[in-house]
């Protein structure tokens, strides 16, 4: 008879025997884990998945117990365990193969970032809900040439200021999706602060948080992608969202990025975005920079949102 179970990851044991069974699927068990449950057959662990916050994450069954309505299980456990935690919505990032069991559980993809990952949402805080906020603060866009850029400003520097006023010299309205994520040294709260006093005498300029859909370290599936792939998963999943999702839905016709080259995440960004979006918007890369010695340029460095 299969039984299920939490799991306390305090027990060192217990959480040993979770990360062994992992190794098998190529999932390491790392980051924001808030709870983690287990599938077991005679004391035997043959399944298990956690929470992260909001998100399900590291959901794995044995190979001989597979397609057996196990899965089902794993995620209904977890529902409950969301559900006690006062958590409306989930979020589940998975294999691009994966995406369909998911999807036949209700789940509504996102986005897919081939090879590397797909994201499914279900619940309520859903990405639709995020754009419908953000449509009934700043309007729909139409007809306006738009333009957008995400900054996570640790702080807000004179290069910061400097792509702003870039973009708005060639855009009608600026939006600044601001990053949400709260693993910089200057907390969000104060970065959001900072760049609305940064910006405030400027016209068409909008400041916004950029939720949990815009490079939010805290949903990103870095636990099942290894190595060099890591950061090119990133990349490629933050500009597929933007592109597919975000940008179609408050009309936005362009993405200003700052050039960063001591930073791999800001070298990468714009290549991705023009990659995988050229259809739907155009993105345009500016350094940051102020005036430095004779003969030589001084940039202000944006430090990116996956650093720690």
């Amino acid at each position: 008879m299969i039984t299920e179970r939490e799991i306390f990851l305090t027990d060192p044991e217990e959480k040993a025997r979770v990360v062994e069974f992992l190794k098998e699927f190529d999932l390491t068990f790392t980051g924001n884990i808030d709870y983690t449950m287990g599938l077991f057959d005679d004391g035997k662990l043959i399944g298990t998945g956690s929470l992260g916050g909001r998100v399900m994450r590291d959901i794995a069954i044995s190979k001989d117990y597979q397609k057996k309505g196990l899965t089902h299980r794993i995620i209904r456990n977890l529902q409950g365990e969301s559900n006690r935690r006062g958590i409306t919505g989930n979020q589940i990032f998975t294999k691009p193969k994966n995406v369909p069991v998911f999807a036949h559980m209700g789940f509504k993809e996102v986005a897919v970032a081939e090879p590397y990952a797909g994201l499914l949402e279900r619940g309520q805080d859903t990405l639709e809900d995020y754009l419908n906020r953000v449509r009934s603060i700043l309007g729909t866009g139409e007809g306006k040439n738009r333009g957008a850029i995400v900054m996570n400003c640790n702080p807000f520097t004179l290069g910061h200021r400097s792509l702003v006023e870039y973009a708005v010299n060639n855009c009608d309205e600026v939006i600044i999706f601001a990053v949400q994520e709260d693993r910089s040294i200057f907390p969000f709260s104060d970065r959001f602060s900072l760049i609305k006093q940064g910006v405030k005498d400027m016209k068409g300029v909008s400041v916004i948080s950029g939720g949990d859909y815009i490079i939010s370290n805290a949903t990103f599936p870095t636990y099942f992608i290894k190595g060099t792939d890591e950061l090119a998963a990133q990349t490629k999943l933050d500009a597929t969202v933007f592109a597919t999702r975000i940008a179609p839905a408050l009309n936005i016709t362009v993405r200003f990025v700052g050039e960063e080259p001591t930073d791999n995440y800001t070298c990468l960004q714009p290549g991705h975005a023009r990659s995988f979006c050229q259809q739907r918007y155009r993105t345009e890369s500016h350094p940051k920079r102020t005036k430095g010695p004779p003969g030589r340029q001084r940039f202000h460095r944006t430090e990116s949102p996956f650093r720690r």
